[in-house]
C-alpha cells in the first residue's frame, strides 16, 4: 500500500498560480503512475494529469492542458502539480492517487488508481 499526502492548496484569484505537492511513502515500488484528480461539489471526480513514474511521460485533461504541469522529484518521492492561469472552474478538492496499471493506461480514469490521498482544497475567485 502507498500512503499519499497532498499539500499546497489554498485560495487564489483568477489568473493566479498554485503548486500542489503529493508526497508518497510506503510500498512505492509497484507504483507506475501518479495522477491528480479533482472533484467539485455536485460534480463527478475527473482526472486532471498523470505522470509515468518510470519514464516521466505526462498526460493531461483537455481542460488543463497548457495551464497545468505535472512533474516528479524521485529523490523526494514527490509529485507536483503546477497550476497557472487558474480559472474559477478549477475550484475543487484535488487528490493525488497511485496506480500500478500498465504503461498503456488509461491514465486519467480514477478506477485504475489504487491508493488515494486525503485531498487539498483549491478555490479560485473571479
Amino acid at each position: 500500500q502507498v500512503q499519499l499526502v497532498e499539500s499546497g492548496g489554498g485560495s487564489v484569484q483568477a489568473g493566479g498560480s498554485l503548486r500542489l505537492s503529493c508526497a508518497a511513502s510506503g510500498y512505492t515500488y509497484s507504483t507506475n503512475f501518479i495522477g491528480w484528480f479533482r472533484q467539485a461539489p455536485g460534480k463527478e471526480r475527473e482526472g486532471v494529469a498523470a505522470i509515468y513514474t518510470g519514464g516521466g511521460n505526462t498526460y493531461y485533461a483537455a481542460s488543463v492542458k497548457g495551464r497545468f504541469t505535472i512533474s516528479q522529484d524521485n529523490a523526494k518521492n514527490t509529485v507536483y502539480l503546477q497550476m497557472n492561469s487558474l480559472k474559477p472552474e478549477d475550484t475543487a478538492m484535488y487528490y493525488c492517487a497511485a496506480s500500478s496499471m500498465g504503461i498503456y493506461g488509461p491514465y486519467l480514469e480514477d478506477d485504475k488508481y489504487d491508493d488515494w490521498g486525503q485531498g487539498t482544497q483549491v478555490t479560485v475567485s473571479s
